[in-house]
């Protein structure tokens, strides 16, 4: 059995987005290319033939990873969460204690991470080192530079 996972509806309705594409879009072009290579005649010595059957394999799993990553999946009721620490779907204002830099950052499952869009996986180095802390606390992460402090400055929703 599959665990469960949480995810914004704005998240979860991305991963039904990709599942309907490689369904609709990608699963008919893979079914025509197996055709193409079929109709050049001996399979037993056919690359095309065998590579489209390979990208036919990985598309399919693909798909049952996502269906039932999407049946498993739970959506979270933002409004009734607890906004006095960091945890899963907090946007966080942070500062880096010694440069005094102010950054924003939205803690999401890893799936949902777009480091562009300031939404941070919460299996980060970052993410995993800001969970629990509340706005005041210090946060010490080790990052590939070295060991980086953040105050808390700030949840939110």
């Amino acid at each position: 059995m599959s665990e469960i996972k949480y995810f914004t509806s704005e998240g979860l309705q991305k991963l039904k987005d990709e599942l309907d594409d490689l369904i609709l879009r990608e699963r008919p072009r893979i079914v025509q290319a197996i055709q193409e290579a079929r109709d050049k005649g001996d399979l037993s010595e056919n690359a095309e033939y065998d590579a489209a059957k390979e990208a036919q394999g990985l598309l399919e799993a693909k798909i049952a990873e996502l269906q039932d990553l999407i049946f498993n999946a739970r959506i979270l009721d933002e409004s009734k969460m607890d906004n006095s620490k960091v945890l899963l779907y907090s946007t966080v204002k942070i500062k880096n204690v010694k440069s005094g830099m102010m950054m924003t950052y939205a803690i999401v499952p890893e799936k949902e991470a777009n480091f562009k869009d300031g939404k941070l996986s919460i299996n980060s180095p970052i993410g995993q080192g800001l969970l629990g802390k509340q706005v005041g606390e210090i946060a010490e992460i080790q990052v590939p530079a070295g060991k980086v402090q953040f105050e808390i400055v700030e949840i939110t929703r």
